[in-house]
C-alpha cells in the first residue's frame, strides 16, 4: 500500500463522516425547526391519561423515572413449561401420572 493509496482513502472516509454529520445537524433542525420533534411527548402523555382512567384489576402497572411496565395476568392461564410436560406426558403413555391422581 503506497502513501497516496492511503492519501485517497482518508479522503474518502472523511467525506463519508461529513455527510453523515451534516445529515444529523440537518435533521435536528428541520425538527426543531416544524416542531414535529416537540409533538410527540403530547401524544405520548396523552395516552397516558387515558390508561389511568380504566384500571384493570389483572393489571400492575410499575413506573420509574425512565420507563413504564405494565403486566396483564390472564384467567385460567397454563404456564408452557406445563402444557409441554403434559403434551410428552400424554404422547409417552405414561400411566404413573394417573395413577398418582386416582390416589388422591
Amino acid at each position: 500500500m503506497q502513501i497516496t493509496d492511503i492519501v485517497k482513502w482518508n479522503k474518502r472516509v472523511s467525506l463519508i463522516y461529513a455527510v453523515g454529520v451534516w445529515t444529523l445537524m440537518g435533521t435536528y433542525g428541520f425538527y426543531t425547526y416544524t416542531g414535529h420533534y416537540d409533538k410527540k411527548p403530547e401524544i405520548l402523555t396523552e395516552t397516558k391519561k387515558d390508561e389511568e382512567e380504566l384500571p384493570n384489576p389483572n393489571q400492575e402497572v410499575y413506573s420509574t423515572a425512565h420507563s413504564t411496565t405494565t403486566i396483564v395476568y390472564r384467567e385460567n392461564f397454563v404456564p408452557y413449561t406445563t402444557r409441554i410436560r403434559n403434551l410428552i406426558k400424554y404422547v409417552s403413555g405414561d400411566s404413573t401420572s394417573e395413577s398418582q391422581d386416582s390416589k388422591k
